[in-house]
């Protein structure tokens, strides 16, 4: 197994991404390699600052980066030889079996489509977002800011993502999928989460037990928690928030911990072909580890091609 990852992606790379690659490479299976991409005379010289000298990190060279605040479009035109381009170049090329990244979203977001590509039958690829449990694990809710407005067949196919996610890789055995809405009546909505419902009530392939509400985003009534982008993110924003507040409070409990994002690591982009995490732009050391920790697993999991089979008989 190879896991791409962007070392100079985000708001403390390389460092933070070169420490939290050899984290991981402690953790990792002897036959996965991690593909650190990025200036390779920088990456040299902190493995050979950190002490490292194993052979499970390899460098692949890349001399351009696309900065944070960059129009995507533009910076991927501009720069072929980003770090982000030369992930995604990898991943198309089968010469790695997932990407990762703490850099710029949109640009992670667009080289995807023009890249790897959506998987054909998709309407629209989703970021998903695990979210903690009161029972001790996760569930996971899509989307949370690929796409602000969605259409009911497309929130339809995001309970069918979050489905086989939580199947193979959360290891739910019959995930339990509901629409996040203003009420729990079926009638409750608009117009657009009115027609998702019957949409996802009439899916013979998920188990939807109906609408939600915001009070039910933690509890057992639901493991995939199905949102237009617009209202995930500002559920996934308020979540962290209520982490940080926490903290800054000095208040700690294990569930609350959860809410941490360094816990899971990143987003990842469900429907192309491929594998590919979004990390937090401030990604820490372990962040970045459990970025590509849940990499693997994914590539584990033969997600993207369960994805695949799905939608070719469609």
């Amino acid at each position: 197994m190879r896991i791409a990852l962007d070392a100079m992606g985000g708001d403390h790379a390389p460092e933070a991404v070169v420490k939290g690659a050899l984290l991981a490479a402690e953790q990792l299976e002897q036959d996965t390699d991690i593909l650190l991409i990025g200036k390779e005379d920088i990456i040299h010289s902190l493995l050979k600052e950190y002490g490292y000298s194993g052979n499970g990190i390899k460098v692949i060279h890349a001399s351009q980066v696309i900065e944070m605040g960059e129009h995507p479009t533009k910076a991927l035109t501009q720069k072929p030889d980003s770090s982000i381009a030369v992930g995604y170049g990898l991943l198309k090329a089968q010469k790695a079996d997932a990407f990762c990244s703490a850099g710029n979203t949109g640009a992670m977001l667009v080289a995807a489509m023009f890249s790897v590509k959506a998987i054909e039958g998709i309407i629209r690829p989703s970021i998903a977002s695990l979210v903690p449990k009161l029972k001790g694990d996760f569930g996971v809710m899509l989307d949370v800011g690929a796409n602000a407005e969605c259409k009911p067949d497309v929130l339809e196919q995001f309970g069918e993502f979050g489905s086989v996610y939580a199947k193979y890789v959360l290891e739910i055995e019959n995930p339990k999928v509901g629409l996040m809405n203003l009420g729990e009546e079926e009638g409750k909505g608009t117009v657009n989460t009115q027609a998702a419902h019957q949409r996802l009530k009439a899916n013979k392939n998920i188990n939807f037990i109906g609408n939600i509400e915001g009070r039910d985003l933690f509890n057992d009534k639901a493991d995939v928690i199905v949102c237009d982008g617009y209202t995930g993110n500002i559920i996934l924003k308020m979540a962290e928030s209520i982490y940080d507040i926490l903290n800054e409070k000095n208040i700690h409990d294990p569930f609350v911990d959860k809410f941490n994002y360094e816990a899971v690591g990143g987003s990842p982009i469900l429907g192309i072909n491929g594998n590919a995490i979004i990390g937090h732009g401030v990604s820490s050391p372990l962040a970045i580890c459990n970025m590509v920790l849940q990499a693997q697993k994914m590539v584990s999991s033969e997600i993207s091609e369960r994805f695949r089979k799905i939608y070719s008989v469609s």
